[in-house]
């Protein structure tokens, strides 16, 4: 059993994998959820239990001290980063503080982009998955001018290739990075480098792009957060936010 005693806010139950579920408990609430699915957990005390064998990924933000002072690259963020605005959370659930869940076997539609869910504090895109390497000549370098991306690697290999822009001082470019990263793993992508993901296993290659707080361009763009009815946007956007 994974427990949370004084969870400050709101996290998310991964379940990648079809097959075992979880049984998730939140205060008098007690929810059975399946494998291959989302959920978000409101703040306070709750815990999940596995069903069976499974692969579960727990996300939580900084606020959660106790894990965030054991994170391998902790001294790294001794210091606020200057491309990063500090966190603050977007709108709680409309329907108010309660186990969301969401399956993520959810069919491909024609200009949307992977399988996007947000709540106050996350959002997770789970790429559809890409079997094979992905076409070198169809690759997509872009880049975010105040909040970083972390790339999870469920299975497969994948190439994070990196690109940092010239500033006026030499003392702070960068040579071009090209990260061979195996599964599972992370890439925490920082802004504003020049960035994109090439998957290159010869089988099975799942990507998961995890933002916090959630992405306003992203959620912007109609139909792509599958539960926008359910966790509001903040009252004001920001305009020009870049797109991936």
């Amino acid at each position: 059993m994974l427990s949370r005693t004084n969870q400050p806010d709101e996290y998310v139950v991964l379940l990648p994998d079809p097959g075992a579920g979880a049984e998730i408990v939140w205060g008098n609430e007690r929810k059975v959820v399946n494998g291959h699915s989302i959920s978000f957990v409101p703040a306070g005390a709750s815990s999940v239990t596995l069903l069976g064998g499974a692969t579960v990924v727990r996300m939580v933000t900084t606020r959660s001290e106790d894990f965030a002072k054991l994170c391998s690259n902790a001294a790294s963020y001794a210091t606020p980063h200057p491309n990063l605005p500090p966190f603050e959370p977007w709108p709680v659930a409309a329907a108010g503080a309660k186990i969301h869940t969401y399956s993520l076997d959810v069919a491909v539609t024609p200009g949307r982009f992977g399988r996007i869910f947000r709540c106050s504090t996350f959002m997770v895109n789970f790429l559809e998955p890409r079997n094979g390497p992905r076409d070198p000549s169809k690759m997509s370098p872009h880049h975010h001018d105040d909040f970083e991306q972390c790339s999870l690697a469920l299975a497969g290999t994948f190439v994070h290739h990196l690109r940092w822009p010239w500033t006026t001082d030499m003392a702070q470019w960068r040579d071009d990075d090209h990260e061979r990263c195996g599964s599972p793993s992370i890439a925490v992508i920082p802004p504003p480098a020049i960035h994109t993901s090439q998957a290159v296993d010869p089988k099975l290659n799942v990507l998961v792009d995890i933002f916090c707080p959630p992405r306003r361009d992203f959620s912007a763009k109609p139909g792509w957060v599958l539960n926008e009815d359910d966790y509001p946007m903040p009252a004001q956007t920001v305009a020009g936010q870049s797109a991936a």
